[in-house]
């Protein structure tokens, strides 16, 4: 399994797509208390949700050709999991002091909220660290066919995050299986024209309440059971959301400029927002504040105020005085790891 290496076209196109999907995730977590009683919000939500997930997934699916396996592959897993371990305990301690939000489950074997990623990224490379002699297409038919069985286990999908891991397998193989080749044809004036005005009729279509989406089947993170489908064929419905999905993503990057510039050095930073934003949306959710947004002026309000918050956690000064908690040094863990395999009397480099 060798896909090629990240060519610099590819790597700005991917940085400014990542940093507009970080965008639209707090705009989707800001917009959720308020979807049902302001106009418009219900299918900007619908929208957003419908391919975010799926096209983030797939991007760090597309990064990971850089660094899946090795000591690179083994020094980012090590932070991933630093990561989850401060960042779950962060939000746990607020959660039970300041933010006291009904039906979490405290646990480290149940992400907090948008941690899941973290546990999910780690499943995802170790399953296609697993696959690794298996041909492209057997890797995404076998993770397909992992995400509709899943629905079908008996057990609550958040423990773990293993509905979503497998749910959203199939994008991250996409990902790493992607040919920068095909950016040309995505670049192309009038194949971006096409793809924006799909994107944007998808957005209306929702708008005019011409196509709805349970959010719960979005999400990723319930059985089928869970969602009000016992049928033995509830496969079947996921397995036909994947191309909504697929389709909707692939419209979403129309929106996407190829050039580098600001967006770009934004798209390097987007794990700052990601970990970070949560105590903002959370604290907002707790306090007054949504009490006093009404009708569309509010709305676009809280708008503007998710994407200037997702802007200014992107600057240079939040990663410098937050790095030691967002990206975590692994190289004492590397150290550990060394003595013990020595210890062992098994070779190995630190």
């Amino acid at each position: 399994m060798t896909p090629s290496k990240i060519n610099p076209q590819g790597e700005v196109f991917f940085l400014n797509l990542r940093f507009l999907l970080i965008v639209c995730v707090f705009v989707g977590n800001a917009i959720e208390p308020l979807t049902a009683r302001i106009d418009g919000l219900q299918a900007l939500y619908q929208w957003i949700f419908t391919f975010h997930m799926p096209l983030f997934v797939f991007v760090t699916g597309y990064f990971a050709k850089s660094n899946l396996s090795g000591g690179s592959g083994r020094k980012l897993m090590l932070q991933i999991g630093l990561q989850y371990i401060i960042f779950q305990s962060l939000y746990s301690v607020l959660d039970v002091t300041v933010f006291r939000v009904d039906h979490i489950h405290h646990s480290f074997f149940a992400p907090y909220l948008l941690l899941w990623f973290l546990v999910s990224h780690l499943g995802w490379r170790l399953m296609l660290l697993l696959m690794r002699k298996w041909s492209p297409f057997q890797q995404l038919a076998v993770s397909v066919l992992l995400a509709v069985l899943v629905g079908y286990l008996q057990i609550d999908g958040v423990w773990f995050s293993i509905s979503r891991t497998f749910v959203f397998l199939p994008f991250f193989v996409l990902g790493y299986h992607f040919a920068d080749r095909l950016l040309e044809r995505l670049q192309s004036p009038s194949v971006k024209t096409v793809l924006v005005l799909g994107s944007l009729g998808w957005l209306v279509a929702l708008g005019l309440g011409a196509a709805e989406l349970d959010p719960g089947w979005l999400y990723g993170s319930q059985t089928y059971l869970q969602l009000g489908h016992p049928e033995w064929y509830a496969g079947v419905y996921r397995l036909l959301l994947f191309p909504v999905q697929l389709l909707a993503g692939v419209a979403f990057l129309g929106l996407v400029p190829s050039r580098s510039g600001q967006l770009t050095v934004l798209g390097r930073r987007t794990l700052y927002v990601f970990l970070l934003h949560g105590f903002i949306v959370r604290l907002a959710a707790v306090s007054p504040l949504y009490g006093y947004v009404h009708g569309e002026a509010g709305g676009l309000l809280v708008l503007a105020g998710a994407i200037a918050l997702t802007l200014l956690l992107a600057q240079a000064w939040v990663g410098k005085w937050s790095a030691p908690l967002v990206e975590p040094p692994v190289e004492w863990l590397l150290k550990l790891e060394h003595r013990a395999l020595r210890q062992l009397g098994v070779a190995g480099k630190p």
